[in-house]
């Protein structure tokens, strides 16, 4: 998937009408002064961090300036930061505006049910997941007649919108629509949506384009904003990589084992980190490739939880093992190992020649790897 920074998001917002304050992007103070003085941004104004993670405001990400000099020096604090994980490298200046009300809509693909959803809620401003269920309401669209006249009435009714507001939500959210289908996203998410006065206004966007429509779209190829530099180099590596706030690296096979894992060592007080997830592999080298790249994101212990079926456990362990020596012996780190299921025998005896056990329950596994991230014998 491509996710598109705060910016990026309002460029395309700008080319389906969705309307949004005037603003523009800075890379350093002195180009946030000059935004100002040009009037390409008015004043007053916010200044903020364009980084993928949420919670932006209360990490002291999101400033507001009255003058130039206020823009350069908002922009200078900010830029270079490291907000939770991600060095901060733009800033989006725009025009602060009075907000009568914040309001929440996406469209998200939803994969269960195989359709788009369009999830309005008139509780914005906030983290949908926060939202007591029954203040979000979620509206399937087949995708052939598309959002219906039906829909977007019923969402200006639950808004308790009318006149000129409900107009402008109606073309609001057919741009929106338009949005998601023609340029491939799995998510379009505006949180909040300010009403102000007569109008709307995207405040925030957030846009995730399929990345198997790549092809569709060469203009998203050299967009990099979601990758770390180590997810990169897995990505063209074509390894299933990503990088976390945690300090465990997980090694899993298949989307619900890795999730699973995760799960676990969470319920045992548990911070996952890095997790790699082998899929179906049946080579050594690629093991070993995946595992030498984990070693390099510096996780404090590494929890090995392998169920073999395509990918057997004796390949896994030789990949792991051929690794291992690879890696100095000042950086290594404790690994806690699970294999269980085809050739599990073989992989056991691969391991334990080099000096690693494998321990078959899940519970103690996880919190053996716990207790090593803590720093526990």
């Amino acid at each position: 998937m491509v996710k598109l920074a705060e910016w990026r998001g309002k460029e395309l917002f700008g080319r389906y009408d969705i309307p949004r304050p005037r603003g523009t992007v800075a890379r350093s103070g002195a180009e946030a002064a000059e935004a100002v003085d040009s009037g390409k941004v008015p004043l007053p104004c916010v200044v903020k961090a364009q980084v993928l993670a949420g919670g932006r405001g209360k990490g002291g990400a999101v400033r507001f300036a009255t003058t130039s000099a206020e823009a350069r020096s908002a922009a200078e604090a900010i830029l270079g930061l490291e907000f939770k994980g991600e060095r901060v490298n733009e800033v989006l200046l725009e025009g602060k505006v009075a907000i009568a009300r914040e309001l929440y809509v996406s469209i998200a693909l939803d994969r269960s049910a195989r359709l788009p959803v369009l999830i309005t809620s008139p509780d914005g401003g906030v983290e949908i997941e926060s939202v007591p269920d029954e203040a979000i309401d979620r509206q399937w669209i087949d995708p052939f007649p598309g959002l219906t006249a039906y829909a977007r009435r019923r969402v200006a009714q639950r808004f308790g919108l009318s006149g000129p507001a409900a107009k402008s939500l109606d073309a609001l959210l057919v741009n929106v629509w338009r949005l998601f289908e023609r340029e491939d996203a799995e998510l379009v998410e505006i949180n909040p949506l300010a009403v102000v006065g007569d109008g709307l206004l995207a405040l925030d966007a957030k846009v995730i384009i399929e990345d198997d429509a790549a092809f569709r779209h060469p203009e998203y190829a050299e967009i990099r904003d979601d990758r770390t530099p180590l997810e990169e180099i897995a990505r063209e590596k074509e390894i299933a990589f990503v990088q976390l706030d945690g300090n465990i690296g997980v090694i899993a096979n298949g989307a619900g084992l890795t999730m699973a894992t995760l799960d676990v060592l969470k319920e045992f007080g548990g911070d996952p980190g890095v997790f790699l997830d082998l899929g179906g592999t049946d080579d050594p080298k690629k093991v070993t490739e995946a595992f030498l790249l984990m070693a390099r994101a510096h996780p404090r212990a590494v929890f090995l939880n392998i169920f073999g079926g395509v990918t057997r456990c004796d390949t896994v362990a030789r990949g792991l093992v051929e690794a291992m020596q690879q890696v100095p012996a000042t950086e290594r780190f404790p690994l806690v190992a699970r294999i269980r299921g085809n050739n599990e025998k073989e992989g056991i005896e691969i391991l334990r020649g080099a000096g690693i056990t494998s321990v078959p329950d899940l519970k103690t596994s996880a919190q053996a790897v716990v207790a090593a991230a803590k720093g526990a014998a």
